[in-house]
């Protein structure tokens, strides 16, 4: 393939371009806050889960405690009852009935009274380990916000590069030849690197120095020719840093 000296040496600056674009875009996937915000889904993932089991846990005993609550009402009321009975007087018999009845209350009552005492003592520590998860979850989604905001002005960035070189591009390619360009993006497109400046008798594109029938084949092609390194297949480009 032939192609001016001049055009072949517009492909080092429009690598550079490719190669600039090619490091955003690998900036764009590396990005130190992707791997952050990954690491805090699945903690507030695990934090959720471990929230629902808090809030169970807790629920659970509100259950219990009104159930507890309900028996005691039911004891009290029934004492009540009987209370009234005894106010009212009545055979020797049945007072000492409604007596027996009255102490085996009290005791169903106190006994009633302590279970709830200790649920309550129970549902104390488990709403304190519920907002303790609560807290560690909204200091967790505090911190996904963040590095999400952080992600975000970090792509707004990157886009505007990748626009402003995308510009660039554009005439400059358009200014070279098609087939130049055509095998120029092929090329790039199969190793990440199209052409390379060829400097002191080294390719730079796979940095192996040139020798022998190698070298000899370089030296004695025309100016115009597009030459190609035998090892990585680029584009070597010749200028006077070339060692020719």
């Amino acid at each position: 393939m032939k192609a001016a000296p001049e055009a072949q040496r517009r492909l080092l600056d429009l690598q550079a371009i490719d190669t600039a674009l090619a490091q955003l875009a690998h900036r764009r996937k590396s990005l130190p806050e992707l791997a952050e915000i990954d690491t805090v889904a699945r903690e507030i993932s695990a934090l959720e889960d471990e929230r629902v089991r808090a809030q169970v846990a807790v629920d659970d005993l509100d259950r219990d405690i009104s159930r507890f609550e309900r028996d005691i009402e039911q004891v009290r009321t029934r004492k009540a009852r009987d209370q009234a009975r005894l106010d009212a007087g009545g055979a020797l018999r049945e007072i000492e009935g409604l007596q027996h009845e009255m102490a085996t209350l009290n005791r169903r009552q106190s006994e009633l009274e302590d279970a709830e005492l200790e649920l309550m003592e129970q549902r104390e520590s488990a709403e304190e380990a519920l907002n303790g998860v609560t807290a560690k979850l909204a200091e967790a989604n505090e911190r996904r916000t963040s590095a999400e905001a952080r992600r975000d002005e970090a792509y707004a960035e990157i886009t505007k590069e990748e626009e402003f070189k995308t510009a660039a591009r554009g005439p400059l390619a358009a200014d070279l030849p098609t087939d130049l360009i055509a095998l120029y993006d092929k090329i790039r497109l199969d190793s990440g690197m199209g052409a390379a400046l060829m400097r002191a008798g080294r390719c730079g594109g796979c940095r192996i120095e040139l020798y022998g029938a190698d070298l000899a084949r370089v030296r004695s092609a025309p100016d115009d020719e597009v030459v190609r390194c035998e090892e990585c297949r680029r584009i070597m480009v010749r200028t006077a840093e070339s060692g020719l």
